[in-house]
Formats: C-alpha cells, sequence, structure tokens
C-alpha cells in the first residue's frame, strides 16, 4: 500500500493511502486526523474538516493543489509538508509573496547597490521582505540611461548598446538545461540582479528597473534552469531566462499560478509594462538586463549563510558527543589557543567551554568519570577548535568576498554618467566567487568528515562503551548502523564534488571568451555539499542524544540538555528498530532552522560575559607544577 509522510508542526507522520486517486486535500486531512490524535486539546484544532491549509512537496518546493490527484502529484514514499492558515511557518515553506501571513505589516528592504549583505539577500529569497529603491539610486539610474539614449541618438559605436544585441531581440532562445531553481533561489537572482542595476552603471531605465522591482514583490519569477553558465561574460544562459519571463516570454512561477506560461501569469495582464518590454528593451537595455555575475553569486550567498549555520551548531554537536563520550575539556583551554591565535580555533575553543564547563553549567555526566586514567581524547574531539576552526575563518574569508560581489557593477561596458562615456572591461568574469566557493566546500566538507568519525566512535562499543550501534537487542536491531553508513556515503560523495570546478577553463565564444570561471558549477555543488554537511550533523546528533538515553539518569550541562530535549520534541529515543528517514530529516530540518544555535546561544552569550572560559575540575591525570593561579583564568566580572 502506498505511503506518504506529512510534515506538521514539526511532527512526521506517516499516512497510508489505499486509493491513489484521492486528492491532496483528502491527504492533508487525514494527516491532520493523525496529528490531533492523542492530544489533550486536539493541538487547537477545532474541526479537520473546516481547518484551512497548504500543502507542497518537500522535494522540489512545489505546491500542490487540493484538488490534485494524488497519483497525479506524488510517488509513493514522497514527503510533503503541510502548514495550516495561521500558523507561524518555517521560512523554508515560504515559496510564495512576502506577506504570506497577513498579520504582520509588510517590511521593505532599500536598495542601492552598496549595502546588501548575504543575510540580508538570503532573507529576500525566503520571501521575509520586499524590495524598493532609494532615491539615490534612482538617480543615477536615470543620468546613467540619459547617457546611453544620447549615445543610441548620435549613432555612436558601443558594444551591445548599439551593437551586437540586435539580432538576440528578434529571437527567443532556451539556452539554459536542467531542472529550474526553486522560487527562493530565483527571488534571489532576482534580487540581486536589481540591486547591481541599482548602481546605476547599467544604463538601465529606471521604467524596467521598476518593472523588475514589480515582478518581484509580486513573486512572479521567470523560469531560470539551473545550468549552462561558465561564469565569464557574466551568467549569461540563466540571466537571458530571468529576462525572458520579464518579457512574457517562457515560463513564470506565482504563488497563485505554479509555473505556467509567462503570458498567462495573472501579473502580466496587471501590468502592461512588463509585456512591452519584448518589444523596446532589447534593443539597448538587453546586455544590461542578462550581464553580470549574479547567478553564481546569488547561490554563494545562499551557500555562505548555510555554511556559517552549520559550523556553529557543528560546535554544538560536537559537544554533545564529547559529553556522551566522556572527554575532557582540557584540550580547550585557552592557553593552549592563545600560542596558536588563529581567530576561528580560539571562538571554538571558548564555544567549547562555554557549553562543558561544570563550574558554571554542572554536569552529573562530566562528575561520573572525573577520576578516570584516560590521559586524552581522540582527535577528532581533542582537535575540534582547530578543524572546526578553520572552516569558521574560510567562511568569514568567503563571505567578505560575497559580499563585496553582491555590490558590485558587473557589467559590460560600464556606463560612468559623471565623465560621458562607457567603458568596456572584464568585471563579468567570475573568478571571484567561483575560487571563494571552491574553497568554501572544501572546507566545511571537514565538517562533515570529522563528524562522521564521532559518529563511529559513538556506534562503536569498543570506543564508546556503549551498546553497539546505540540499540538496545542487537542483531535484532541494528540501530545506527546503517545511518551510519548514510553519513559515510555523503561524506564520500563530498569528497569528489570537492574537486575545485575553477581550474577548469574552456574557451567559448570563438575563442572571445578564453577564459571562463566554471564559477556556476562552484556554486551548485557548494551547496550540495553543504546539504550533506547539514545531513552528516543530523545524523551525529540523533546519535549522540540515543547516547544520553544510555547514560541515565546522569544529565549533561544545561545547554546541552536544552539541546536534547530540543531533538526529543521532534524525535523519539530508540528503542527498536523504525523507519529512520523522518528522523533525519526532522533533525536537519531543526539544523537548517538553526533551532540548535537559538536554542544554545543564550547559554554561550551569558556564560563568555561573566566568564573567562576553561574551568572543568581538574582530571587528576593532568601533570602539573605548582604555580600561582592564572589571573585570567575563572575571573568573574562583576
Amino acid at each position: 500500500m502506498p505511503r506518504f509522510t506529512v510534515h506538521i508542526r514539526d511532527e512526521w507522520l506517516a499516512v497510508p493511502c489505499r486509493d491513489t486517486t484521492s486528492t491532496i486535500g483528502w491527504l492533508g486531512q487525514e494527516a491532520l486526523k493523525r496529528y490531533i490524535k492523542n492530544k489533550p486539546d486536539n493541538g487547537g484544532i477545532t474541526s479537520v474538516k473546516d481547518t484551512r491549509f497548504v500543502v507542497r512537496r518537500c522535494q522540489g518546493l512545489g505546491l500542490l493543489d487540493a484538488d490534485d490527484t494524488i497519483d497525479d502529484v506524488l510517488e509513493d514514499n514522497d514527503f510533503v509538508e503541510l502548514a495550516i492558515e495561521g500558523d507561524t511557518m518555517s521560512p523554508d515553506f515560504i515559496p510564495c509573496e512576502p506577506g504570506f501571513n497577513k498579520h504582520l505589516p509588510v517590511q521593505y528592504i532599500s536598495l542601492d547597490g552598496n549595502s546588501l549583505t548575504s543575510t540580508d539577500l538570503f532573507n529576500l529569497g525566503r520571501g521575509l521582505y520586499k524590495i524598493k529603491l532609494t532615491p539615490e539610486a534612482e538617480r543615477k539610474v536615470v543620468q546613467s540611461r540619459e547617457l546611453l539614449d544620447t549615445i543610441v541618438k548620435e549613432n555612436k559605436v558601443v558594444y551591445g548598446i548599439t551593437t551586437g544585441f540586435g539580432k538576440f531581440a528578434r529571437t527567443v532562445i532556451p539556452v539554459s538545461v536542467g531542472n529550474p531553481l526553486s522560487p527562493e533561489r530565483t527571488r534571489m537572482l532576482l534580487a540581486l540582479r536589481i540591486n547591481v542595476l541599482a548602481k546605476g552603471h547599467s544604463g538601465v531605465s529606471l521604467e524596467t528597473l521598476h518593472a523588475m522591482i514589480q515582478a518581484f514583490n509580486a513573486s512572479c519569477l521567470s523560469f531560470v534552469p539551473e545550468k549552462g553558465t561558465v561564469g565569464a561574460s557574466g551568467d549569461l544562459a540563466p540571466l537571458s531566462h530571468l529576462a525572458l519571463g520579464l518579457m512574457g516570454e517562457g515560463k513564470m512561477w506565482s504563488p497563485k499560478s505554479g509555473w505556467a506560461d509567462a503570458k498567462y501569469v495573472r501579473f502580466f495582464f496587471q501590468n502592461a509594462d512588463l509585456c512591452s518590454l519584448k518589444r523596446s528593451v532589447l534593443s539597448s537595455q538587453g546586455l544590461a538586463l542578462i550581464n553580470g555575475t549574479q547567478m553564481i553569486t546569488s547561490l554563494g550567498a545562499e551557500a555562505v549563510e548555510r555554511a556559517q549555520a552549520i559550523a556553529r551548531q557543528a560546535d554544538i554537536i560536537a559537544a554533545l558527543t564529547l559529553e556522551v563520550l566522556k572527554g575532557t575539556t582540557k584540550a580547550f583551554d585557552s592557553d593552549i589557543h592563545s600560542l596558536r591565535p588563529h581567530p576561528g580555533q580560539i571562538e571554538v575553543a571558548r564555544r567549547f567551554c562555554s557549553l562543558l564547563d561544570s563550574d558554571h553549567h554542572p554536569s552529573q555526566i562530566a562528575e561520573s568519570h572525573r577520576f578516570c586514567d584516560r590521559v586524552q581524547d581522540a582527535y577528532t574531539m581533542r582537535c575540534c577548535p582547530q578543524v572546526h576552526g578553520i572552516a569558521t575563518d574560510t567562511i568569514a574569508f568567503v563571505k567578505n568576498i560575497i559580499n563585496t560581489e553582491i555590490n558590485s557593477a558587473t557589467d559590460n561596458p560600464m556606463v560612468f554618467a559623471e565623465r560621458g562615456e562607457t567603458i568596456s572591461g572584464g568585471n563579468f568574469h567570475g573568478e571571484y566567487p567561483a575560487k571563494a566557493l571552491d574553497f568554501l566546500a572544501i572546507a566545511v566538507h571537514e565538517l562533515a568528515s570529522i563528524s562522521e568519525r564521532r559518529i563511529e566512535r559513538l556506534c562503536n562499543p569498543a570506543l564508546s562503551e556503549l551498546p553497539a550501534f546505540l540499540v538496545t537487542e542487537g542483531g535484532l536491531n541494528s540501530g545506527f548502523m546503517i545511518a551510519h553508513c548514510t553519513a559515510a556515503a555523503l561524506v564520500s560523495e563530498n569528497k569528489v564534488l570537492c574537486h575545485p570546478s575553477s581550474v577548469d577553463s574552456l574557451s567559448t565564444s570563438a575563442a572571445t571568451e578564453d577564459h571562463v570561471s566554471m564559477g556556476g558549477w562552484a556554486a551548485r555543488k557548494a551547496l550540495r555539499v553543504i546539504e550533506h554537511v547539514e545531513q552528516v550533523l543530523a545524523i551525529e546528533l540523533l546519535a549522540a542524544c540515543q547516547g544520553i538515553e544510555f547514560l541515565r539518569p546522569l544529565r549533561t550541562t544545561t545547554p546541552l540538555e536544552k539541546v536534547y530535549d530540543l531533538v526529543r520534541s521532534v524525535v523519539k529515543p530508540w528503542i527498536k528498530d523504525r523507519f529512520m528517514s523522518p528522523d533525519i530529516e526532522a533533525v536537519h530540518r531543526l539544523i537548517i532552522d538553526q533551532k540548535v544555535w537559538n536554542v544554545a546561544k543564550p547559554y554561550i552569550d551569558k556564560y563568555q560575559s561573566e566568564y573567562i572560559p576553561e574551568s572543568r575540575p581538574v582530571s587528576p591525570t593532568a601533570f602539573s607544577l605548582e604555580s600561582p593561579a592564572s589571573p585570567r583564568k575563572r575571573v568573574r566580572h562583576e
């Protein structure tokens, strides 16, 4: 019998379906019936029949119509998400226009081409804001357009404005391939292109820019295939598809229509200015719409934001594993790290102390092995500051490059209204973000590589002193055996994906573009690597929480108990073998939503504001000579 897994309010529910000709609406109601079962207040739902909800597929994030037949839109064992009207939904559930929650006022981000950050761009992609231009940006756009109008009127020869693109204006060619970018990523791409045009060096008209902003704010998004850019002359292919939809050609997506022919999307019936772009814009504005590194950079912005989120949560997860494996915090002593003062290394060591200091956060688990004879821990625990630290520093380095690129003019030619001239250059070349994103993938992958080894230590009874594969009745139950195999497989895939794409270059455009960055693939594979890292760390977090079960009634530190409680709010302890994929997905969702970080952060901040880290009870195996106590240790700031 076909079965579907439905996510409702942090719970995963299996819904069997005898008749796949039933509708998505039926599936949603069946899931709601299971959700309210055994809840004293029915989960706040008075009537399943009258409850309004939205359903989407987890894979691809496509919205499903309540009247769709299950057999037409889902496959056996598919995962879907259901959001009840009025709920505060996960940001990742928002492929629709800003203001989905009608109880909140619409917020705007003002774009000027100079101050947008990767965090802002990521939030724009999630649908948290609409956008508008600053008055200064509008003035610059008008000035640069006036210069180009003069050039066109005087019939001067300027690349891409009076030459080269006339034929393109009369011919529509699908130049990219592959699946379309998700609505969230297309929103980021469109927002970033608007930000670059707002700098006033592209020559686009203010009317065209306003039309693009209207499309963004209404979430009417072009069909942009994910493959097809070599990252030189900008991301010509995907940006051409972005412009194509704005012309009323090809496909578009909107919250009300889903994917449909652009000319039928309601937005175009209400905004004649957009439809007119097909006839007029490309004659002198075509290159301004499609020339730049925005595909690489928008995907890179998502990559660096997710990388930053997983890196700091990796410290929390590793700290919980160290507790379960009864490790020591001596290796996180600040004096050790002051002798090798890399910022990331010091930050990670402090974070471990913030979570594990038993003087500040009493830990019964730590006390239980205080007088053990172990001298030091394995590298996967002892060297976390060094391994996690370089990932942290790399992310900061890459974020700086991406933020610079976000606010850079990457067109060709450049329009300098104040000088009254246009100049051809090479700012469109994607080597900067390409190299940075290759570096990001390599660094962040190491978080999964070391995590997989910690999972091995948790599952191996010879190393953990816990039941084999963290389950009782081993043999009858396999526990975390296959979960560890999954983590190992993901790490292995990452090793291939971490090969730098930017070391390759193929000459294109009849050797005019004779060196390219391959930045599009660098960005896409960086995101794949980061997703795998998130999934591996989700498995480690599950395993560490399962390990805690075998140490009860002993308790760990307060912040780590809060992390344990968070996991147990979505996943039950592992008693016997069960379908594990929903558990991994549920914890993966916690990581994506940064809930692991959010629950521990207040404790980390409070500790670091009151204590200089590292005051765990001294182990008798730590040899030291009598000497005056360091004035930097266990100092409390009143």
